[in-house]
């Protein structure tokens, strides 16, 4: 619902159409220039530290195991089939991105920088993705 409200506020209604998904699994087998994605990613110790007003937050919106990349690997893994041959995967990982690094190191991960707001945004391109995936695991969505 606050999608298709977003949508219809900034005057996107032809251009862009939400679709609800768990990850990739109903989305159209297409290719896509870019996929830009801000999965939960809060490890179990963030999430016992966090401030009061998360509380309010379903637990689902912020936790992704015990080290914020379970859904993360997911995407790295399946992003590649969905993204076109120059394809971009933009993702938000955020205090889990000491997490990533340290599991894979290997992977030349671009990690963007922002004027206003956090750390821990990467980007990969699809030919990265395809290079790196024997270290991201098997995932059939």
């Amino acid at each position: 619902a606050v999608t298709e409200q977003n949508v219809e506020d900034h005057g996107l209604i032809h251009n862009v159409t939400p679709i609800r998904s768990d990850l990739f699994r109903d989305l159209p087998k297409v290719q896509y220039d870019l996929i830009v994605t801000n999965p939960p990613y809060v490890d179990e110790e963030d999430m016992s530290d966090l401030p009061g007003e998360y509380r309010h937050e379903p637990v689902l919106g912020l936790a992704s195991g015990s080290d914020g990349l379970k859904l993360t690997r997911r995407i790295l893994a399946c992003a590649p089939d969905y993204l076109s041959d120059d394809g971009i995967l933009i993702c938000e990982v955020g205090n889990s991105m000491v997490h990533l690094m340290e599991q894979y190191p290997d992977v030349p991960f671009t990690w963007l920088e922002f004027e206003n707001g956090g750390d821990g945004v990467f980007m990969l391109t699809k030919p990265q993705l395809i290079a790196a995936r024997a270290h991201f695991g098997i995932y059939k969505d």
